[in-house]
């Protein structure tokens, strides 16, 4: 029996990167759109633009390039927002505990990573 592969760590985001990113895909998932209208509207430059969309390549959100050179997201806004990660809000334990307590997904997501959380603190070491 092999071993078990372990779970590559979240995506880590700044808060300006996250929120721009954010800006980026509701831009795109109202219309196609060119790189100078993005760059403006982004007020970034050409190197950041593009570092972004690395960025998101990275996150499993591709972003296509039309033959009229415009840009847009081939999936729906909701999905691609699904994979972009929230910058670390900076939570207490005790806040995480409480937000535990729901039962949706995202609650049961998080409560998963509380769980191993409290284990990762409860092993012996060697």
């Amino acid at each position: 029996m092999g071993r078990k592969k372990p779970t590559p760590a979240p995506v880590a985001l700044t808060t300006l990167r996250a929120a721009r990113l954010y800006k980026l895909l509701t831009l795109l998932g109202e219309a196609s759109l060119t790189r100078r209208t993005l760059l403006s509207r982004l007020k970034i430059d050409v190197r950041v633009f593009y570092r972004d969309l690395e960025a998101l390549r990275g996150l499993h959100i591709e972003i296509g390039l039309g033959d009229d050179n415009r840009y847009s997201l081939p999936v729906s806004l909701d999905e691609a927002l699904s994979r972009l990660p929230f910058p670390d809000p900076g939570l207490s334990v005790r806040d995480v505990v409480q937000l535990c307590s729901g039962s949706t997904a995202a609650h049961r997501k998080l409560k998963t990573s509380m769980n191993a959380f409290v284990q990762s603190g409860t092993g012996r070491s060697r």
